[in-house]
């Protein structure tokens, strides 16, 4: 624990032995020191209510080899997993139910704790770092940089079932009702852990590379795009469900929402399904305004909580599949047939790009906020680990049942509240993910939430991961350069958004030949998957396009200088001008003034 001053750097301390580790392992556990210590407590449950009297005593920052309290280690382990708990469970649920394979609600379950169950085993990977014998090279940061579910898989998920449903890949009922599809979510499996070969070959490439070659430009209206998709999936749920039941169908188990064997089913779009919604996001912000520095990095839990609250309150909960639910669940329990689908091969690959850039920013935050160097040779070294850890996870989830994993950003936000970088508190993190999943009464909890809560929250998240977006944007210089290739990119990147068939008609092909069909079926998925085809462009652009001069991108700041001067004619010298920019200026013998 250190009070003293920041110290920004790699540790210098000597290699503890096994003897070293064992006597601090037992003098952990058996001294009120090692259990408790002397930590204010009371610091992380304080609200921050207005007129309250505020503590000027700042917390002790504990560095990532410093001793730490075991308690105080499982607390923010906690708090570090329900940070995650909404961005984890919101993948699975998504792409199991009526926008994605139309899985049973036993099947859904097993997804949700399955998914905590891989996260906390792969979380693990990232946060011990391992060194691969006589080379340079690591698996892991070494820091607390826990995994979860990506977002980024949903929109090329749900786009890749639609087409397969339509194409006759997936089973439908006679009257055209989606039967579940096994066989399409495990193609996306197997095609995601082909697929994180690319992630795990870039890896051994220099981080600047990386950083060349996929810049913020590229990867910035990529993951607006996302979070941009994502939105409309979210706001469906919020006014009632995102599975049929949004068109407002005149009659069949979709005319209300969920179904018309919900306990209270209504209309889609139904002012009490609002309502639901608006209690989950305003208590989000109630949370983040008035809580506690353990509560804000929860917030968006301890909205879902509310709305849970409420909806349980009023009649919206089915306790059916909770009690239908076994007690225990695993890994593998539920399989899937694995298989190549073609067609979602680059946007995958897309996917995984993202994910890469996505993880280099994080691990980089992370450095930055648990006090240790952000450039160098040992930075480097977090980095090439992290990517290839990040590669790595991808596959065993797919092959562990899961949608590929990314690294999350909300823990830094953990980190920098708590000022706890111990990696302690990372692997008490693991240990209540995996406890979370094993126990399947409490996903089943989960999935029974009601879809109008869910939404509320998942529009929260959802909007957030296209602040991310905006964030990296703004980090670009505007030149027009810059604003030319992201129009070109973003023009189509939206379009394929917000109107996703816009390209479905271009192929007529009927025939029987399944690789020509597959082929088109692969372009068509590429153009209507909008964060994927904006990253394309924006990438052959930023490879093209020359850099322009930069003593030219000053062009339109003449018109700032007159209106900030206050000419009211608009008019203003070349002498005032010239002398803004420090240049003389002379006048000729017909009045011209020459700069």
């Amino acid at each position: 624990m250190s009070e003293g001053p920041d110290r920004i750097g790699p540790d210098h301390s000597r290699k503890r032995t096994y003897k070293d580790k064992a006597r601090r392992f037992g003098k952990a556990f058996t001294t009120r020191e090692g259990l408790i210590g002397d930590y204010d407590y009371s610091f992380l449950f304080k609200p921050n209510i207005p007129f309250m009297k505020k503590s000027r005593k700042v917390a002790p920052f504990f560095g990532l080899h410093d001793k730490m309290p075991i308690f105080l280690g499982m607390l923010l382990g906690f708090q570090h997993a329900l940070s995650m708990l909404a961005g984890i469970i919101t993948p699975p649920i998504i792409i199991s139910t009526g926008s994605g394979a139309n899985f049973d609600a036993d099947t859904e379950q097993y997804l949700v704790s399955t998914s905590l169950i891989v996260c906390g085993f792969l979380s693990a990977i990232q946060i011990t770092r391992f060194h691969f014998y006589k080379t340079r090279y690591y698996l892991g940061t070494g820091l607390i940089s826990v995994v979860g579910t990506s977002f980024a898989i949903i929109p090329v998920a749900t786009g890749a079932l639609a087409q397969m449903y339509s194409n006759g890949y997936c089973p439908t009922g006679s009257d055209g009702t989606k039967l579940p599809c096994p066989k399409g979510y495990g193609a996306i499996l197997g095609t995601a852990s082909l697929c994180a070969l690319l992630e795990i070959g870039l890896s051994f490439l220099p981080a600047r590379v990386l950083k060349k070659a996929f810049p913020p430009i590229v990867t910035g209206p990529t993951v607006t795009l996302i979070g941009v998709h994502l939105i409309q999936t979210g706001f469906q749920n919020w006014a009632g469900g995102s599975n049929s039941c949004a068109l407002r169908p005149t009659s069949g188990i979709f005319e209300l929402c969920p179904t018309i064997f919900a306990p209270k089913a209504l209309p889609w779009g139904s002012a009490q399904f609002i309502g639901l919604g608006f209690s989950v996001f305003i208590s989000i912000i109630l949370v983040e305004r008035f809580g506690s520095p353990i509560m804000k990095s929860t917030s968006v839990v301890l909205g879902l909580l509310v709305g849970c609250i409420i909806a349980g309150a009023t009649g919206y909960f089915d306790k059916s599949t909770i009690d239908a639910a076994p007690a225990v669940s695993f890994i593998w329990v539920k399989t899937f047939p694995l298989s190549i689908y073609g067609p979602i091969i680059l946007p995958l690959m897309a996917v995984y790009i993202t994910l890469m850039m996505e993880a280099i920013g994080d691990i980089t935050a992370t450095c930055d906020v648990s006090r240790l160097d952000v450039e160098g040779d040992l930075f480097d070294s977090r980095i090439q680990g992290g990517v290839l850890a990040d590669g790595f996870n991808g596959m065993l989830a797919g092959l562990a049942t899961i949608t590929p994993m990314s690294t999350f950003a909300q823990n830094n936000g953990v980190i920098a509240l708590t000022r706890c970088a111990n990696r302690k508190a990372g692997y008490f993190c693991c240990f209540f993910l995996v406890i979370m999943g094993l126990f399947s009464k409490f996903a089943a909890a989960l999935v029974a939430i009601p879809s109008s809560v869910l939404g509320g929250m998942t529009t929260f998240l959802f909007t957030a991961v296209a602040v991310s977006g905006f964030r990296i944007i703004s980090t670009v210089p505007f030149t027009r350069r810059n604003r030319f290739i992201l129009t070109a990119a973003m023009a189509i990147g939206f379009g394929a958004t917000l109107v996703p068939t816009w390209f479905s008609y271009v192929f007529t092909y009927k025939g029987n030949n399944k690789a020509k069909a597959g082929f088109f079926d692969a372009i068509v998925l590429v153009l209507e998957t909008g964060f994927a085809v904006a990253g394309f462009i924006a990438m052959a652009l930023n490879l093209t396009l020359s850099e322009e001069n930069e003593a030219e991108e000053t062009e339109s700041l003449n018109g700032d200088v007159v209106d900030e001067r206050g000419n009211s004619s608009g008019e203003i010298s070349a002498a005032e001008l010239a002398n803004e920019k420090g240049t003389t200026t002379e006048t000729t013998t017909d009045g011209i003034s020459k700069v």
